[in-house]
């Protein structure tokens, strides 16, 4: 028996159609004149009014690629304007020769500030707290290690799910995180901490043959290994956190404190639930290096490297400057992202109509080819109480709508309705047996260097998200948003829509 998750529906069930309450209106209303133009028998008028309706119908309800019509026009104007005066373009100002001490990043990453939170436990280690001035966030990034899910039996994958939901529901409690991101990298192995280690075992009286085997043993095993970097990043707004920050003396030392305690419960969340090995809440230079390593991944060797030998010798520095943790260059096309060297092509992920098995995702974060790196994000936005009891009762009112105008119009409700309309139904029990309402989305992404064919690639990604039984949807004009929110661990999230309550 395999556990499969399929109880989701539409965020929002259309009354007529499947069109909201507002599309509707707009529909009805343009088409009244047609109505006085035919009882005026206005045959001309009639008609250059029915084609007008035609094509507003066309651009308001219409779909394309999960879009209205008048969507994508506004995205492709923006789009446009942006390149002709030059704003999409971005240039890092240590490139220009400009010094700065603070994070100097691209696009929906511009507003980020990174502070070091107040000493804790026995090391004294200062957490890197992210704030994001755009969004009114406020977030915090561990790298953990999970031993994965490939040789999980059914019963096994059912405890992850049931951690999961725990911790989901944990963090709902507290009615300050907002949103959970897991953040997935994955690349062919380099095989940069297997040559630190060869260098510091290898004996120089170790014998020639010895010598050649490891030798060639370390190419093999970095050819078929596969490096995987995983992330979580808790996410609170401005508004949930400044209340609890009061009571640690306000500013940003408060607020590191009420999300340290908050860091504590999803720490436990982790280790018990879903069986994490190792979680590590990131500090400054850290997560520089996160972001350093997302934006070029070929950086990764040399970083190694100098990690080692300041090992050596505390005289070598390191760390990167969160100056130089961004790009010296960025480009944002219509079908991908350029930056530096690299080019990156993002697409969601849809969720399937039958459902999801945990670990499904695996031959998304699987790359096809050398020099090629799979991100994926698996973003958990929570509602708050409130909110999903308004959407819950709107959910339920927009299905019982529909089904009455399309029984008094003789008409048959599809299974499709008929299975969306009984989910949302029975989320109003979910909720009221103290379960969190969760809108889950996940967004991958393929990065190449810059002389690769990027199309290609994004159509391998695709490919491998169908293979898992998933639907992909690119994020054109979005890929630099797509990039930044699956491949950066700072919190950026596609959800958000500038509510910070």
């Amino acid at each position: 028996m395999t556990m499969v998750y399929s109880d989701y529906s539409k965020d929002r069930i259309g009354w007529f159609f499947g069109l909201s309450a507002w599309k509707l209106a707009v529909l009805v209303a343009a088409g009244a004149p047609m109505v006085v133009a035919l009882r005026d028998q206005r045959w001309v008028l009639l008609l250059g009014w029915a084609a007008g309706w035609a094509l507003l119908l066309f651009l308001v309800a219409v779909p394309i690629a999960g879009r209205s019509s008048t969507s994508w026009l506004a995205a492709v104007v923006r789009f446009g304007l942006g390149r002709a005066f030059g704003w999409t373009s971005w240039r890092s100002r240590a490139a220009t020769g400009v010094r700065v001490e603070s994070a100097d990043l691209p696009g929906v990453l511009a507003g980020i500030e990174v502070h070091d939170g107040p000493p804790t436990g026995p090391s004294n280690t200062r957490v890197a707290i992210i704030q994001d001035h755009a969004a009114g966030t406020w977030a915090a990034t561990a790298a953990i290690v999970h031993p994965g899910l490939a040789l999980a039996d059914p019963a096994e994958r059912a405890r992850h799910g049931a951690g999961l939901t725990a911790l989901l529901n944990a963090c709902a409690r507290t009615e300050k995180i907002s949103e959970v991101l897991f953040v997935i990298r994955s690349a062919p192995e380099d095989g940069a901490e297997r040559e630190q280690w060869l260098h510091a075992h290898t004996r120089a009286t170790a014998p020639p043959l010895a010598r050649t085997i490891n030798e060639q043993l370390a190419q093999t095993l970095s050819r078929a290994g596969l490096a995987t970097e995983l992330y979580m990043t808790i996410v609170a707004t401005e508004a949930r956190l400044a209340r609890d920050a009061r009571e640690f003396g306000s500013g940003i030392d408060g607020r590191a404190r009420a999300l340290g305690i908050l860091m504590a419960e999803v720490e436990t969340q982790l280790r018990d639930g879903l069986q994490m090995t190792e979680v590590t809440w990131l500090t400054s230079p850290q997560l520089a290096t996160a972001v350093r390593t997302g934006f070029a991944p070929g950086d990764r060797p040399g970083i190694i490297a100098a990690l080692a030998e300041h090992l050596a010798s505390e005289s070598v520095n390191a760390d990167v400057p969160w100056a130089l943790a961004g790009p010296s260059g960025a480009q944002p096309q219509i079908r991908s992202y350029r930056h530096d060297a690299w080019a990156s092509v993002s697409s969601t992920v849809r969720l399937p109509a039958r459902g999801a098995v945990i670990g499904a995702l695996m031959p998304v974060i699987t790359p096809t080819e050398p020099g090629e790196r799979r991100s994926l994000l698996i973003a958990y936005p929570i509602v708050s109480r409130s909110a999903a009891e308004h959407q819950t009762q709107t959910g339920e009112f927009s299905a019982d709508m529909a089904e009455s105008l399309k029984a008094r119009m003789g008409m048959k409700t599809r299974a499709k309705e008929r299975q969306n309309a009984a989910t949302t139904r029975r989320l109003d029990a979910k909720l009221a047996s103290g379960d969190a309402l969760i809108r889950p989305y996940a967004v991958a992404t393929v990065t190449v260097p810059e002389t690769s064919n990027a199309a290609e690639f994004g159509r391998r990604l695709d490919a491998s998200i169908r293979r898992a039984g998933f639907v992909p949807q690119r994020l054109d004009i979005a890929h630099d948003a797509g990039f930044a929110a699956s491949s950066i661990p700072l919190g950026i999230s596609l959800a958000r829509t500038g509510n910070r309550r």
